[in-house]
């Protein structure tokens, strides 16, 4: 049985909601400030880094190759909480398409310039955005608590897989 990309976006969509009602209700102070137990990471830069990786999905979807580590950087994402939230917003909207194939630019190696690709499609590509959007929003978590008296939902930052089986151990 195949994924189809709604059965991905739905779920998605409602992650990045959690993201954009978090940015609306953080300072602009707050996104900005230098987080220690984040190695000085901003929650800025947490939020860029997600926003980016779709930016660039979606880029690779009309060329045909993603590139992660090539990807736009967009710094006014990380120091305006206006230009996230317009960003997130932008990439909610863009995230519904047909299902094709791509090509994922992958390079682990230290001395090579020449990276090689591996065959992906849109659909495990959006799988992929989501679990990693999952996990900057677990660290986005933990930042949250270090500046801010925010109470954010239960399920922020966790993973689906791992709301089922809490859910499973207590029935």
């Amino acid at each position: 049985m195949t994924t189809s990309v709604s059965q991905v976006t739905a779920p998605l969509a409602g992650l990045l909601m959690q993201l954009q009602d978090l940015l609306e209700h953080l300072t602009d102070e707050q996104y900005v400030c230098q987080i220690k137990l984040l190695s000085n990471a901003t929650l800025g830069q947490h939020t860029r880094h997600i926003i980016e990786f779709f930016q660039e999905l979606n880029a690779g979807y009309g060329t045909g190759t993603v590139d992660y580590d090539k990807r736009k950087r967009d710094y006014s994402i990380e120091t305006s909480r206006a230009c996230a939230i317009n960003s997130l917003i932008m990439v909610m909207s863009s995230l519904e398409k047909e299902n094709r194939k791509l090509l994922l630019a992958i390079d682990y190696s230290s001395d090579s310039e020449e990276g090689e690709f591996v065959e992906t499609n849109y659909s495990r590509e959006l799988v992929y955005n989501l679990e990693h959007t999952v996990h900057h929003m677990a660290l986005l978590r933990i930042g949250v608590n270090a500046v801010s008296t925010i109470v954010l939902p239960e399920d922020f930052g966790v993973a689906i897989s791992t709301l089922k089986h809490r859910n499973a151990c207590v029935q």
